[in-house]
């Protein structure tokens, strides 16, 4: 689903180079939930943009869902995320001013989808997290554990084959924290969906699949010490 063939990323601070990323080599298989951890400023989030076509690297082969990012227009790109990728952020990221059905329903506005069909997926989506009685509720009026099921919610509405999600328990309590782990384990499992996420939180281990350190720019072997997935 995923293959990362000697992936660098290199940025300018003025006169300074600073490598993000060095020559990351990955492979994750379909239907995998994974995470990345290290330090801040280890490269997790690059890495995770790169592969989630945010971001292009400096050199090195990008595949994803069989496809060859580096040969996609900025155009066909925007159109790859939209149909293969599901965002899960730490902020939830939801507009407040819409109840929580039109939230989901957001990434099904840049399809050809008809209103009813439109609604049909949002209020699916809200049932396979558990807020379908939640449907007509603001992100003011929901916690913030119910806010991160919304938004996974959107970012599965859509179908997609991969969810990348850039800490999404980084804003919640040890509670909601756990039921989005168990959510996002649930979503792999019950859909067969690739997961990827970038946490700092130690809990992740205990439901992913296997776990890759960085550090600095630097990707390690996967810390399940079975098949590391680094190639």
């Amino acid at each position: 689903m995923i293959d990362l063939e000697e992936v660098s990323r290199e940025y300018r601070r003025g006169a300074d180079r600073v490598l993000a990323l060095d020559r990351v080599s990955l492979h994750v298989p379909r239907g995998r939930f994974v995470a990345l951890m290290g330090p801040s400023g280890s490269g997790k989030s690059t890495l995770l943009n790169i592969l989630a076509g945010l971001d292009r690297p400096s050199s090195g082969g990008v595949r994803v869902a069989d496809t060859d990012l580096g040969r996609l227009s900025d155009e066909d790109l925007a159109r790859f995320r939209a149909s293969h990728i599901g965002f899960v952020f730490q902020f939830f990221n939801l507009i407040p001013v819409l109840d929580a059905r039109a939230n989901v329903e957001l990434p099904l506005l840049l399809t050809r989808l008809g209103r009813a069909e439109r609604r049909e997926r949002a209020e699916t989506a809200l049932r396979i997290v558990g807020l379908q009685e939640r449907a007509r509720h603001a992100p003011g009026e929901l916690s913030g554990g119910e806010q991160q099921r919304v938004a996974i919610a959107r970012a599965i509405v859509s179908d997609p084959e991969i969810v990348v999600a850039d800490e999404p328990t980084g804003d919640l309590d040890a509670k909601n924290a756990a039921d989005t782990l168990e959510l996002l384990r649930e979503l792999r499992l019950a859909f067969d969906k690739t997961v990827v996420m970038v946490t700092h939180d130690p809990r992740g281990r205990e439901y992913v699949d296997q776990v890759f350190e960085l550090d600095k720019g630097v990707l390690q072997p996967g810390s399940d010490g079975s098949d590391t997935g680094v190639t």
